[in-house]
């Protein structure tokens, strides 16, 4: 059974700093591309980012040069560095991948960023 598990999030202040993780289990987790996504009140979950199983990151526009996307195909995890958070960066993140056909979606994780 794949399982994604996040940890992490919570609430700061604009500009300030949080790190996203998620445990993957059921997998063989380096073969697969793993992306993180976000959905924002009244609006669409879309793409934050996507790491390769070698670990080639890319960025949306609204993530480059502020977020970091990880992986440690050691331990499973990924991860999500975010600084300089804005307001507009409040939303649901969820860790994603695809496997055997499927798609397998974290539980989500609350980012609150105030002004």
């Amino acid at each position: 059974q794949v399982r994604l598990v996040q940890s992490g999030g919570g609430s700061v202040q604009a500009g300030g700093s949080l790190r996203l993780s998620c445990a993957a289990s059921g997998i063989n987790f380096r073969l697969y591309n793993m992306s993180w996504y976000r959905q924002r009140a009244g609006t669409e979950r879309e793409l934050v980012a996507t790491i390769t199983g070698g670990g080639s990151a890319t960025y949306t526009d609204s993530a480059k040069g502020r977020f970091t996307i990880s992986r440690d195909n050691v331990w499973n995890t990924l991860k999500l560095q975010m600084n300089n958070l804005k307001p507009e960066d409040t939303a649901v993140y969820y860790c994603h991948t695809r496997a055997r056909g499927s798609e397998f979606w974290g539980q989500g994780t609350l980012v609150t960023v105030s002004s």
